[in-house]
């Protein structure tokens, strides 16, 4: 049992998950205080601390040399600097009443408590997994974390066979799509929905699909896994369909993840509708005034819409354990929300997305008008200038910005961030088309595709006016 907190000369903060939010919202809260006035305890049950995520697709297909290149801070680097970081300890319930958090350590199943004065939650997310059998057998993989990754690996180096099927046309099914088709997999991507990327409305997922296809990847749409087939010895041989089977040596779970929020849940803490918890501007938990919550557990506010919504991100993670480490460090600052922006790539073909889809606004009550253009990354006569397809969204009569989405090759995906911007500090279409942007023809029509979109939002917002 650990000592009672009004034993204790010092507050402790106890921090729940060992990566992006947890590990920023310990690492400034010792910045701010000292260990003489703070005790800084985190638990993780995974092996590894203050990675990242987002580079496993590109650690799997190889662009990533070796694990360790995603690490950004190991936990004995976290020791070094005060902090009691815990591997491979698993907080299996959380004490609100009585302010401790119970503990089972993952490899010996030693349980015991330990107190909190302050209590981060920093628990992420997990992957979606369909509830079919075979779906946790051996050769299927979710890629959410550093062990899934290096499990994934060592599935592949034990597998003779070369075919993989993808189930989800998320940014991690089509991200894992690619880094098996450098892998030299032959791969089928199985997909719900109408088109890949759903974060993108279907016209623009459409030219992702041309694009997968063209790489060689076999894309099926509107199609549901009702089955994963398993040979005599339980590994994964195929994935079924209602229509068909699609053979597979491995499979990997790109359908998306949920927040990981059953400790909260249990504990009685207030989860949004999209099961993730829900804070204050501070990430303070709702109605609580000591625990604090952050990274892909939480729902954060969308700007653009008004509306709670869970979007899985290490740049947001590590902004929300920024806030939340200053705000126990005795300083003050909040994290106002977000408009939603997301990059990826598919081999050349860059994605990227900002704001709201048709079907966003039409949820949020909005009306509006879309207007798609195609342009070119650089001047078109300048060497290797690529073709670009941009589409925008305007809320009708006002013409204020609702979204943009953009698909291209080389300098596309970035070109996001204008837009990004323009949606956070509330821009009409109109004020759009006079921001004084970088021109050079290595870099940029005279037009850049996204003031040639707005000039065209603004055109259409004038039109239907009235």
């Amino acid at each position: 049992m650990s000592m009672s907190r009004t034993s204790r000369s010092r507050e402790r903060l106890v921090v729940i998950g060992g990566d992006a939010a947890g590990m920023s919202a310990a690492s400034q809260a010792r910045r701010l205080k000292g260990p003489d006035e703070l005790e800084v305890v985190a638990f993780e049950r995974g092996h590894f601390s203050s990675y990242s995520a987002c580079g496993i697709p590109y650690w799997v297909g190889g662009d990533v040399a070796t694990r360790d290149e995603l690490i950004a801070r190991t936990p004995q680097e976290h020791r070094a600097r005060d902090i009691d970081l815990r591997m491979r300890t698993e907080v299996t319930e959380i004490d609100v009443e009585g302010g401790r958090v119970r503990t089972r350590d993952v490899d010996t199943g030693a349980e015991g408590w330990t107190s909190y004065d302050r209590l981060v939650i920093a628990t992420g997310a997990r992957p979606i997994r369909p509830d079919l059998p075979g779906a946790d057998g051996p050769g299927v993989h979710g890629v959410q974390t550093l062990d899934d990754g290096q499990a994934l690996l060592d599935s592949l180096a034990a597998t003779r066979g070369r075919r993989a099927v993808v189930v989800g046309a998320g940014y991690i099914g089509v991200e894992m799509a690619e880094a098996m088709i450098n892998r030299g997999y032959e791969v089928t991507v199985v997909n719900r929905g109408s088109e890949p990327m759903a974060t993108l409305d279907p016209d623009m997922g459409r030219l992702v699909h041309r694009a997968m296809e063209g790489l060689g990847i076999t894309m099926v749409n509107d199609a549901g896994v009702t089955k994963i087939l398993t040979s005599e010895d339980g590994q994964v041989r195929a994935v079924g369909t209602e229509a068909a089977e699609y053979p597979a040596d491995v499979v990997v779970l790109g359908i998306g993840v949920r927040p990981e929020t059953a400790l909260a849940k249990a504990a009685g803490l207030p989860l949004g509708d999209h099961g993730g918890l829900l804070t204050d501007l501070a990430m303070r938990v709702r109605g609580q005034e000591n625990i604090w919550a952050g990274g892909d557990c939480v729902e954060v506010l969308d700007l653009v819409s008004g509306r709670e919504r869970h979007i899985a991100l290490g740049t947001h993670a590590n902004k929300h354990g920024q806030v939340i480490g200053t705000n126990v460090g005795g300083g003050y600052a909040t994290f106002p929300g977000v408009v939603g922006t997301a990059v990826s790539k598919v081999c050349d073909l860059e994605i990227a997305r900002t704001g709201l889809r048709e079907k966003d606004a039409r949820r949020a009550g909005l009306q509006y008008e879309t207007v798609t253009i195609e342009s070119t990354s650089r001047a078109g006569y300048y060497p290797n200038a690529a073709p670009m397809t941009v589409k925008m969204l305007a809320e009708r009569r006002t013409g204020r910005l609702l979204g943009v989405q953009i698909v291209g090759r080389e300098g596309a995906a970035k070109r996001v961030d204008i837009a990004a911007v323009a949606l956070t500090a509330r821009m009409t279409v109109e004020e759009m088309t006079a921001l004084d942007l970088g021109y050079a023809p290595p870099f940029s029509p005279v037009w850049d595709p996204i003031l040639v979109a707005a000039r065209k939002a603004t055109a259409a917002v004038r039109r239907n006016a009235g």
